[in-house]
């Protein structure tokens, strides 16, 4: 995609930078949407005669390339490398910038699959892990104060608590330790955060939730502003391999085109769930976790953080105990009982036992009668209908 084209669209909002940025019409059908190029390799002018650097799928792919000046441009940010998962994002950043010796520390209530990379993966490999609660300020400070780390890690909203921890004041302190701040935005998604704005280092995604956003494809992204630390993602990104095909990347422009859209109607949906949920009976609902809602903890800073919503991710824990939550999930009809979230459909389920079950017995540990609820964009009085009958039916 040329740079003059996509340098109209610095100015715009997010909505038309999704909509144009990387996405140029084709320069020999005019064909306004990015064609799924489909190739493994490149014919060459001549040896090492490339037509724009395209060589091997693999290294280049203008499908790719194009949702990676389109990704970035959203985000507000000078590059995206988009990868075939979001924990292939999380591994390669890692692996390209710590080595043996390095530590990091990580919030206490964060994705269990990130734990998982981390805990088992990076501390056999020689990485230093600590766990601290993320959104104490005073707290990070302390440990980075008693330790050396190279990144401080946040989730915000974190996955599944949805706790809020303040970035620019994360950031602040951790810089001025040496230490870097990456935040994964996947559960705000760039339509309503900007972290990289507010100090953070890099920024990660899980593309399969929210930016891709209809549950058809899997797949990661790593987005920043710095010159070195690009180069080395780049690098081991290319030697490694866990690139998205041009098929995934294809699917995930077309999500990005609607983001924007999307996540207000989720952010809107999962507001209205959230409070109706709050005013259920205690002796059916202990407690609905929702930054948009006053009783949340850290809805006053997602308030300054978090721009247009508060996203569409409600938890919520059953004062019946686990086996509640289990035969709630197990009632609902147009909340779907499964993993991943982010989707248009509305899905639902209990962390302990399904997408946090690696940190059980960790200091990461969810509450077993937590139910985490991905809000969809259907009509609200059927998605609150179909709670409410749920609810009766325990």
């Amino acid at each position: 995609m040329s740079a003059a084209y996509n340098a109209k669209f610095t100015n715009t909002a997010i909505a038309t930078r999704a909509i144009h940025a990387g996405q140029e019409p084709d320069p020999t059908t005019g064909a306004v949407v990015t064609p799924i190029y489909a190739t493994s390799t490149f014919k060459q002018d001549g040896v090492l005669g490339l037509r724009g650097g395209h060589d091997y799928s693999r290294s280049i792919n203008p499908t790719r390339t194009s949702f990676d000046e389109q990704l970035a441009a959203v985000e507000g940010a000078k590059y995206a490398l988009s990868f075939s998962s979001g924990l292939a994002a999380i591994d390669v950043l890692l692996r390209s910038t710590i080595r043996p010796g390095d530590n990091i520390l990580l919030g206490n209530d964060v994705y269990g699959g990130t734990y998982r990379l981390l805990s088992k993966v990076f501390v056999p490999w020689g990485i230093g892990l600590d766990v601290v609660d993320i959104t104490d300020t005073a707290a990070v400070e302390a440990a980075l104060t008693a330790k050396q780390y190279r990144y401080v890690w946040v989730e915000t909203p974190s996955n599944p608590l949805l706790n809020i921890t303040d970035i620019a004041a994360t950031a602040k302190v951790a810089h001025a330790h040496g230490t870097k701040v990456v935040v994964d935005n996947t559960f705000a998604s760039p339509a309503l955060q900007h972290p990289l704005d507010d100090g953070a280092d890099v920024v990660v995604y899980s593309t399969t939730k929210y930016i891709g956003g209809h549950s058809d494809v899997v797949g990661g992204a790593v987005v920043l502003n710095d010159d070195e630390t690009r180069e080395q993602v780049a690098f081991l990104q290319n030697a490694a391999g866990a690139v998205p095909s041009p098929f995934d990347s294809w699917l995930d422009i077309r999500g990005l085109k609607t983001l924007d859209l999307r996540v207000r109607q989720h952010s809107a949906n999962a507001l209205a769930v959230a409070q109706w949920l709050e005013s259920q009976p205690s002796d059916v609902i202990e407690r609905v976790w929702y930054p948009g809602l006053e009783s949340h903890p850290g809805h006053d800073i997602a308030a300054r953080q978090m721009h247009g919503g508060f996203g569409g991710i409600v938890s919520v824990q059953l004062a019946g105990g686990a086996e509640a939550a289990k035969r709630f999930v197990d009632r609902t009809e147009i909340f779907t009982l499964a993993e991943s979230l982010g989707g248009v459909e509305s899905l639902i389920e209990v962390p302990a036992a399904m997408t946090h079950a690696s940190v059980s017995g960790t200091t990461l540990q969810v509450p077993a009668n937590l139910v985490r609820i991905s809000v969809g964009i259907e009509n609200i009085d059927d998605l609150i209908a179909d709670l409410q009958q749920a609810l009766r039916a325990l």
